[in-house]
Parts: C-alpha cells; sequence; structure tokens
C-alpha cells in the first residue's frame, strides 16, 4: 500500500496541533484554579461592654441589634503562595493586638506581613479594645479588666479563624468588578445640621463599591467580598451592632444562601452616611450597599489569574513638634473630658522623662491578585487618598483603609492645612503627642510606588508623581 507522505503529514500536524490547543486550555484552566477557604466566628461579647468610637458614652452597652464578627478568607494561588484577608465588625484595630495576631499567623502558616490584612469595619457600636483610643473613655478599673480580656480572646479567636479558613481551602475561581453607590457625605465640606437646606453637596468622594466573588468550582458562591468608604456612624447609642455594614453583610448572606459575605472599610475617614442617627437608616444604608453588591454580582466580572503577589513595608511619618509645657498646662486647666485626660497624661510623661514620639511606623501594603491591585493603608485614612492612588494606578484598584494598625487619623496636604478635627484635634482622641508633619501624604504615595514596582502593579502614564 502507497502512502501519501503530504497528506500524512497534515493529519500529523491537525492532530497535534489539537493536542496542543487542549493542552493551552488546560493550561489555562490550571492558571485560572485558586483554591479558597472561608470562615466565620461570632465575636458578640457574652456581657455588657463599653462601646468604642465615641466620648460621650457614659455606661456599656445595653442591647444587641444583631451579633458581630470577625471572618477570613484564605488563597492560595496556581505556585502554592497563600494570602489571608480578615475582616472584622470592630471599630479599629490598634498596633500592640495585630501584632500579635500576624506573630501568631506567622508561627502557625508561615506567613509574612504582607501575606496578612486584617481590616476593621469601623463601626462606632462593637466593643472596645485594649490600647484604643484609651483616653476617651471613663472607664473604671473593672471596665478596663474587662476589655482586657476581650482583646485577649479576640487575638485567639483571630488565629483559630485563619486556622478554619486554611484547613477549609478548595479550589475556587475569583472575579471582580467595581460598583457603584452614593450615601456618603463629605463632612468636612456638608456641614450635618445644614443638610436638608444643601441643594449641592460638595465633595471629595470616591463612591466606589469594589467587589470580589469567589466562585466553588461548581459554580456556587463561596465569599462575596466587598467594601466602602464611610463612616459606619449611623448609630450611636447604647445597641451593640455592625452599623450599616453588618446590616448589608447579613442582607448579602440572606440574597446568596451558603455565601460569606466579608465588609472592609476604605478610605473613609471623611465621610459620613448622612442623615443618620435610626436604626432604619442604617437597615437602608445596608440595603442600598447590598443592592450595589448584588448588581456587580449579577453582571460580568472579570476573571482573575491564580497568582499572588505581596509587599508590605512601614514607612516612619514623621510628627510635627509637640505643645511646650507651658501650653499642656494652660490646656489642662481650660479643658474637659478627654481633652483634659490626654493633656495631664502627656504632662505627667514628660515631667517623669518620657521623651514624646517624633515619628510613627505607618503600614502600607499592596497586593495584587491575578491583575487586580489592591492597596491597603494604616490608620483612618480621608478620601483623598483613594482619589490620589487611582490618578496614580487607575481607577479599578481597591483601596482599604483602616487595616493593619489604626493610630491616629491620616489627613492629607490639604487637611493637614485646614486643620479642624481630622487635621488636628483627632491627634488627641488616638492619643498621640501632637499633629502630622506635613510631608506625610507624599511620603505616603512614594512608598505605594515601590510596593507597587515590586509586585507588578504599572502607574499610569499620566500620573504626575515622581519617583
Amino acid at each position: 500500500m502507497k502512502i501519501n507522505f503530504s497528506i500524512f503529514s497534515v493529519i500529523l500536524m491537525v492532530l497535534f496541533s489539537n493536542i496542543s490547543g487542549q493542552a493551552r486550555i488546560l493550561d489555562d484552566q490550571a492558571s485560572l484554579r485558586w483554591k479558597a477557604g472561608v470562615s466565620k466566628i461570632d465575636i458578640t461579647p457574652k456581657e455588657p461592654i463599653w462601646l468604642a468610637g465615641y466620648g460621650g458614652r457614659d455606661h456599656p452597652f445595653d442591647e444587641v441589634i444583631h451579633p458581630i464578627w470577625i471572618k477570613a478568607l484564605a488563597l492560595e494561588d496556581a505556585s502554592g503562595k497563600q494570602a489571608v484577608l480578615i475582616t472584622a465588625d470592630l471599630l479599629a484595630m490598634p498596633k500592640a493586638l495585630s501584632d500579635r495576631i500576624r506573630l501568631g499567623l506567622k508561627e502557625r502558616h508561615g506567613l509574612s506581613e504582607a501575606q496578612i490584612i486584617i481590616n476593621s469595619s469601623h463601626s462606632h457600636s462593637g466593643p472596645v479594645l485594649e490600647n484604643s483610643l484609651s483616653d476617651i473613655y471613663p472607664m473604671n478599673e473593672a471596665q478596663k479588666q474587662q476589655v482586657s480580656h476581650y482583646s485577649d480572646a479576640l487575638v485567639d479567636s483571630m488565629i483559630r479563624l485563619v486556622d478554619e479558613a486554611f484547613g477549609a481551602l478548595r479550589p475556587a475561581h475569583l472575579y471582580v468588578e467595581n460598583g457603584v453607590t452614593r450615601f456618603q457625605v463629605n463632612r468636612r465640606n456638608n456641614p450635618e445640621n445644614q443638610l436638608e437646606s444643601i441643594a449641592d453637596l460638595k465633595g471629595p468622594n470616591d463612591y466606589a463599591v469594589p467587589v470580589i466573588r469567589v466562585n466553588e468550582e461548581g459554580g456556587d458562591i463561596m465569599a462575596i467580598v466587598f467594601g466602602y468608604a464611610c463612616h459606619p456612624t449611623v448609630l450611636g447609642d447604647y445597641r451593640l451592632s455592625g452599623d450599616y455594614p453588618g446590616f448589608a453583610q447579613i442582607e448579602l448572606e440572606k440574597n446568596y444562601p451558603g455565601a460569606t459575605a466579608l465588609f472592609f472599610q476604605g478610605a473613609g475617614a471623611d465621610q459620613n452616611p448622612l442623615p443618620r442617627r435610626t436604626i432604619f437608616l442604617a437597615q437602608q444604608y445596608g440595603k442600598s450597599l447590598a443592592a450595589a453588591v448584588d448588581r456587580v454580582l449579577s453582571e460580568d466580572m472579570r476573571q482573575l489569574e491564580a497568582s499572588i503577589h505581596t509587599a508590605y513595608s512601614e514607612v516612619d511619618l514623621a510628627l510635627a513638634t509637640p505643645p511646650s509645657m507651658e501650653a499642656l498646662s494652660k490646656f489642662i486647666a481650660s479643658s474637659s473630658g478627654y481633652q483634659k485626660r490626654w493633656a495631664t497624661r502627656m504632662n505627667e510623661e514628660r515631667t517623669n522623662g518620657t521623651e514624646p514620639m517624633k515619628s510613627y511606623p505607618f503600614p502600607v501594603q499592596v497586593w495584587k491578585l491575578g491583575d487586580q491591585p489592591i492597596m491597603t493603608l494604616g490608620g483612618e485614612t480621608v478620601i483623598s487618598y483613594a482619589i490620589e492612588l487611582k490618578k496614580i494606578f487607575g481607577p479599578d484598584i481597591f483601596v482599604m483603609g483602616y487595616s493593619n494598625d489604626v493610630m491616629a487619623y491620616i489627613p492629607s496636604t490639604t487637611i493637614l492645612r485646614e486643620g479642624g478635627y481630622e487635621g488636628a484635634s483627632s491627634q488627641m482622641v488616638y492619643g498621640l503627642p501632637s499633629t502630622w508633619a506635613s510631608n506625610i501624604e507624599i511620603d505616603i504615595l512614594h512608598e505605594f510606588l515601590r510596593l507597587a514596582d515590586q509586585v507588578g502593579v504599572s502607574r499610569l502614564e499620566s500620573s504626575l508623581i515622581p519617583d
């Protein structure tokens, strides 16, 4: 039998091409295959405890509106690299507790600081934590001990939470997109008591609702990660809750049975939900946020390749010159409440020879999940940082404030110059000896440029920020 070798060659080429094509498809599918695990732990105090965020309260909470939670999303990429996002229905995570949690996770899972994000929702209706805004709460010794015990238990729960999330790792797919909702109001430029008469609200604002959808291989939604940049200060009484982020998570978990909803706070330090002060408004804003997330989940979302790149550093942010001893003495004589407690403590420390701190190690972090950049900042970060970062790296990046360590408000250069609560007096709330130096914004942005280069996040060509 004669064989037509030219035809045979073509057949072989087609077969080889089909096999190679199938291999490429399989490779592509493998590159999209994440492992993800999710967990949640109820951290509702078992007995009344002092609520965080307001200096005007004078006793512990007396009612629970709904339980509060810590939640974790553990991720593993195609190469085996891992990372974990922890979210909490709490006001803020102070450095002492955050360091204990991250050290525990390093010992148990080998995770570096770069691979861990701890984000607090900033609910003003959650429990006080140890070493956080200590001067503003007029607690007695028994109440302080209660806070200390709760904080110790929280550290243990956080580590157990992450253990459970990594223990639940299974094949998954990740998708991302930004939504939008508009109940945040810039509180510096729109006085709350004049809101009804203001026809044109002033900014700056960032209405983005970043969303990460985590699907199991069968297609069911395992986790919904979403954020917004706005203070959870709808409620301010003696009832414990997660405020509007708590209601948003409840709504999404009701709409998507079997899914865990994790909320992260953005750069919302100068943004308030207005109007406010009723539980019905908290529910309304929660449902509005959930609806924005639901719309994103219902439309096409960008699928992420299974790769994790992370970078972390602590910028030495300079503080301004503290007030003189004479100025402190005068302030003690004329002030009251937490301001008097702050000035008295500052005076005593300096009298005893303790030098005021001159700088603070501020945490800056960049994740790149597939091609999705996530940028986190410590402290109560004002909205201008999200706006500036999006000018540099693009409008689709995700920005988290209130991450890893919340030590003070982080004002922009403009707000530092203007002063007011976010720019000046809030430093007393956090117990720092003075305001920030004028160069902190540029120092933070430059550090983001450096970390972004490490993980391969490109800046826009139109960016005006120099190296």
